[in-house]
């Protein structure tokens, strides 16, 4: 008998569930615990450890040790142990294979498929790794899911009244992610995302271990590898202690030390650099929503290091209300991945939702820079980061110099003002009819869909003629038929706003109503539709609806006011 998994791979810990008898049941590993350390350790003779034991022997063997390698996913970062190298994909290969095989030992059931989280900021390349780690053991990905919407799901959110919006923090051993959601008409929406790729639990361990050896008069790198092991031990033990107003540690090390005392106040504030990057990636994401922190009905903490005190009382100081913490943050992704996984073995209890995803990075080309004093290209957004998917937008490019005959559109991902800081996804050129700079103009269209699929469109707007390229930047394998159906609904939305009929009807009803009014009431007309202008000028669904609702309002209240 087969079995479909979730699987929460983090970067300091991985989780596995399974959805059974109506209910996410976390799978324990040989130790009889859930959480199993994202660690390999590999001895002289070849001998592979991976989980709890390789991380007690990373302490004792660092050099034979590797953990964290999850933050280079998609990379070329290469980890050499013994003459032989391993790659990110391979690490994260063994930490699954190891899942898996406590999954089976477990249950008695043979795992084939799994539901396996991953961090919302993710890119395709990023996404597509993961998916390859899967395939190196024949486990079969059914899907990806972000990490916050596998906690949303995790705590019902999708039960929620209409229009609840909420945020979702997670900071895990390795990494912070932060996400707003929407739950509307059955439909889970990833509003923003964001996060820091090198913040986590870790960072303030170290903070810890640096306090203590100052105070102790240690140098850690020079101590043994097992007093080593014994230091950092204590201090995470301690740091999961952080409510404590004040620890007295009494020495503890083959070396000789004093008693240590360390305040919770000096431990706080030597994390305040880390703190005040949390609240940077909040902010952002709040911005990014265009929401205030008000508008937050819940905020959810996910992730171990959320346990500490300080981390609390920061996020109920920001949002002025208790966040929640109901599920053990440890294991809140995987109870959510499972329930996924639930969802998509049609289990009969489970009410299905519709997730939407957002566009992680903003996607652009490749433009001119005429400062004299830097000609390094500059990045011009076309599809900012955290617009809803799918999603179709456009800009105008006029020639750079007189009489160019080609202009060489190259589209990148990143948030980047430089472009070579940023991603190269794939490029292309387009060739114009010679004349002086910047009479001539190409319409650069992309259009990109929660399969990863993104199209680009080049049309000159003097000629009409057109290009077309094609990048596949989906993290599975898709066949030929799935891409051909992503394009036809990516071509659905490659029309501008002004151009349907709904809107078309608004205008022509705006027009009707200023040439029967005068004075203030057209000059009150006149403002409206430059209003309603700037909306459409913006290319998002959201904002034009509610601009089309508010124009139908408008409207309707200058139709009220004849006599007749």
């Amino acid at each position: 008998m087969t079995m479909l998994i979730g699987i929460d791979l983090g970067t300091t810990n991985s989780v596995c569930a399974v959805y059974q008898d109506g209910a996410a049941k976390l799978i324990p590993n040989n130790f009889s615990e859930y959480l199993t350390p994202s660690c390999i350790s590999v001895e002289k003779d070849g001998r592979l450890h991976i989980g709890k034991t390789a991380k007690t022997r990373s302490l004792l063997y660092p050099k034979e040790s590797v953990a964290n390698f999850k933050r280079y996913m998609g990379s070329d970062k290469v980890f050499r142990i013994h003459r032989q190298q391993y790659s990110p994909v391979e690490l994260s290969s063994m930490v699954l294979r190891k899942l898996v095989e406590d999954a089976e030992k477990h249950t008695g059931q043979t795992v084939t498929e799994a539901i396996i989280s991953v961090p919302a900021y993710f890119n395709g390349v990023q996404r597509k790794a993961t998916m390859q780690a899967a395939a190196m053991i024949d486990l079969k990905v059914e899907k990806l899911i972000n990490e916050p919407t596998a906690a949303a799901i995790a705590y019902g959110l999708q039960t929620k009244p209409e229009y609840t919006d909420f945020m979702i923090i997670d900071l895990g051993g390795g990494t912070f992610d932060v996400s707003i959601m929407e739950y509307f008409d059955d439909i889970l929406e990833v509003k923003a995302s964001g996060g820091d790729n090198y913040l986590g639990g870790e960072d303030f361990l170290q903070v810890l271990v640096d306090i203590y050896a100052d105070k102790a008069g240690i140098k850690p790198p020079k101590l043994s590898a097992n007093d080593r092991h014994l230091l950092y031990t204590r201090m995470e033990d301690l740091k999961k202690q952080s409510a404590k107003q004040n620890w007295q540690i009494e020495p503890f090390l083959s070396v000789p030390t004093p008693t240590v005392t360390i305040e919770k106040d000096t431990f706080e504030q030597a994390c305040k650099p880390l703190l005040q990057k949390m609240i940077k990636s909040i902010e952002l994401c709040l911005k990014d929503a265009r929401l205030r922190p008000d508008e937050m009905d819940e905020i959810i903490l996910v992730g171990g290091a959320s346990r500490m005190s300080f981390v609390r009382s920061l996020v109920t100081r920001l949002f002025k209300k208790m966040p929640r913490t109901d599920i053990d943050p440890d294991l809140t992704i995987a109870h959510g991945a499972a329930i996924q996984a639930g969802l998509k073995a049609r289990n009969e209890d489970l009410q299905d939702v519709v997730l939407t995803d957002v566009c992680p990075y903003t996607l652009g080309t490749a433009v001119v820079n005429h400062s004299v004093y830097d000609d390094s290209l500059l990045f011009s957004p076309i599809i900012e980061r955290n617009t809803v998917v799918p999603a179709s937008r456009y800009n105008i490019y006029e020639t750079a110099t007189d009489n160019q005959k080609k202009l060489n559109m190259k589209i990148y991902q990143g948030e980047s003002r430089l472009v070579k800081n940023n991603i190269l996804l794939g490029e292309f050129e387009v060739t114009v009819p010679p004349g002086p700079q910047g009479q001539e103009q190409v319409e650069l269209r992309i259009s990109y869909d929660v399969n990863g699929i993104l199209e680009v469109d080049a049309k000159v707007l003097s000629t009409g003629d057109s290009k077309n390229l094609l990048i596949n930047n989906s993290p599975q394998e898709l066949s030929a038929a799935d891409i051909a159906k992503s394009r036809k609904k990516l071509q659905g939305l490659k029309f501008h706003p002004r151009e349907s009929e709904a809107v078309q009807e608004l205008m022509m009803r705006a027009e009707t109503i200023y040439e029967n009014s005068i004075q203030e009431e057209r000059e009150a007309i006149n403002q409206l539709v430059q209003r309603f202008n700037d909306v459409l000028a913006s290319q998002d669904p959201k904002q034009i609806e509610q601009g089309m609702a508010h124009m139908r309002e408008q409207l309707a209240q200058f139709e009220a006011n004849r006599w007749f």
